[in-house]
C-alpha cells in the first residue's frame, strides 16, 4: 500500500498537541478516572494521546496497525505496539481504560473492535470512543470523484443515502446514533454517557485567533442544546459489567 493511499484508509495522526486534543482528554478524563489507571490508546498513531496520559498514570499503553507510526512512536513513549483492533495483543481483563479517538471509523470491522475491547477490559472498566458523526454536515476525511480521490471538507457527503455515500467514501465511516449504539448490543456493560462534541478549530484558532474563538464560544455553547446532534464527533463512554452485574 503506497504511502498515499495508507494515509487516506487508515487517516492522519495527530502531529502536534493542541486545544482540541486536550479537550477530549479532559472530557474522557471527566467520566473515566485516568489517575493510576491502566491505559491502552488504540490507534494511538504517533503517540500523542499516550503521551498526553502518562501525565495521570505510569501505566500506559499504545497499539497501531501501522508498524511505521509504531517505531516512531517507541523512540521516546514505552509500552508501543503493532497490533489491529480487532486482534488486541492483550490478554482477558487486562487494562482499567481504553480510548479510541476517531479509530474505529477506518478500522475493516469495527464490531470486533468493539467485542476485542470489552475482552481487554476488566470488569467495572471503561471504554472511551470517539468517531464520526453522520449528521455533522461536512465529510471531513475527503472523498472519491471519478476514480480520483479528493481531500478536505466536503458537505452533504453525509446525508446522501447509504448506498451512494459508501461509493463516495468507502475509506470511513460515519455513525448515527443507534448506528453507534449497535455496535455494544449483546456486550455485558451499560452506556455511561452518549453525546455528540463540536470541533475545536485548531488550525482556525492558530491563523485567526479571534474567529477562531469566536467559532469555538458557538459551537461549544450548542453541545448544550438539541443542535448537539449536529456535532463533529460522538463520544461514548460504556462500562464493562462486573460478575455481580452480569
Amino acid at each position: 500500500m503506497v504511502d498515499e493511499q495508507q494515509a487516506i484508509t487508515l487517516g492522519h495522526p495527530s502531529y502536534v498537541w493542541r486545544a482540541g486534543q486536550e479537550r477530549r482528554l479532559q472530557l474522557a478524563r471527566r467520566y473515566a478516572p485516568l489517575e493510576g489507571a491502566r491505559i491502552l490508546d488504540v490507534g494511538c498513531g504517533l503517540g500523542l494521546y499516550v503521551q498526553a496520559l502518562r501525565a495521570y498514570s505510569t501505566d500506559v499503553h499504545g497499539v497501531d496497525v501501522d508498524p511505521a507510526r509504531v517505531a516512531e512512536a517507541s523512540v521516546t513513549l514505552p509500552n508501543i505496539r503493532v497490533g489491529s483492533a480487532e486482534a488486541l495483543p492483550y490478554p482477558d481483563e487486562h487494562f482499567d481504560i481504553i480510548l479510541a479517538n476517531e479509530v474505529f471509523e477506518h478500522v475493516d470491522d469495527d464490531r470486533a473492535a468493539t467485542h476485542e475491547a470489552w475482552r481487554v477490559l476488566k470488569p467495572g472498566g471503561k471504554l472511551v470512543l470517539f468517531v464520526p458523526n453522520r449528521w455533522y454536515p461536512f465529510e471531513t476525511h475527503g472523498f472519491y470523484w471519478r476514480g480520483r480521490y479528493h481531500y478536505g471538507n466536503i458537505p452533504l457527503v453525509n446525508y446522501l443515502p447509504d448506498p451512494l455515500r459508501r461509493r463516495l467514501a468507502p475509506h470511513v465511516r460515519a455513525y448515527t446514533r443507534r448506528g453507534l449504539r449497535a455496535l455494544f448490543e449483546g456486550l455485558p456493560g451499560n452506556i455511561v454517557v452518549h453525546r455528540q462534541v463540536y470541533a475545536g478549530y485548531d488550525n482556525i484558532v492558530a491563523r485567526w485567533p479571534r474567529l477562531g474563538g469566536v467559532l469555538r464560544s458557538i459551537s461549544y455553547a450548542l453541545e448544550r442544546t438539541p443542535l448537539q446532534v449536529l456535532g463533529l464527533s460522538h463520544m461514548l463512554v460504556f462500562e464493562k459489567a462486573t460478575p455481580a452485574a452480569r
